[in-house]
């Protein structure tokens, strides 16, 4: 027959592993809050939005880029940039500045969309159906984030328009 000490010896590894284990589990559950912004980023980053609203794209990123500047690292500042370079056609440039806000919070859902949103663009459709489906493991299939990714899917990415200059041809020189 065991001793209370034996036993005690014998399951206390597993009970402190299972501890540890259900500790870190409902830590990363819980993400940590947005930090505020800063009164000067958050002014920049409203002038940016008044911008990209009046079609001034470059000025929305310039503006976007000051406020990063000043407050590194902000969530909400990465999905405008990413928003802005989007609406220029820069996807690529898109997709670095959701894939920076998924860094600092792997469970946004708009940088998720986004990113899916981008990638519809380039042509990878198939990489966006994944974010939808972790879309839909997080919020569900009928939250805005999930239905407007789905939306963008189903309507594929933009036809490649080539205009003439692109198929002009050069003059070639002959010797008579």
């Amino acid at each position: 027959m065991a001793t209370l000490r034996e036993q005690i010896m014998r399951f206390t590894p597993a009970a402190l592993a299972l501890a540890l284990l259900a500790g870190v589990t409902s830590s990363m559950s819980h993400s940590a809050t947005p930090s505020p912004l800063d009164p000067r980023a958050a002014a920049l980053v409203q002038q940016g939005r008044a911008a990209l609203v009046a079609g001034k794209i470059d000025e929305a990123i310039d503006a976007y880029e000051s406020a990063l500047a000043i407050q590194p690292g902000h969530v909400a500042i990465y999905l405008n940039l990413a928003e802005a370079t989007r609406k220029q056609g820069m996807q690529g440039k898109a997709l670095h500045y959701y894939r920076q806000a998924l860094k600092i919070d792997p469970s946004n859902q708009y940088a998720i969309a986004g990113e899916g949103a981008a990638l519809v663009e380039k042509g990878a459709v198939e990489k966006a159906r994944r974010n939808l489906v972790r879309l839909q493991q997080l919020c569900g299939g009928d939250c805005a984030a999930s239905l407007e990714l789905a939306a963008a899917i189903q309507k594929g990415p933009a036809p490649q328009v080539v205009t003439a200059e692109q198929v002009k041809p050069q003059p070639e020189v002959t010797q008579n």
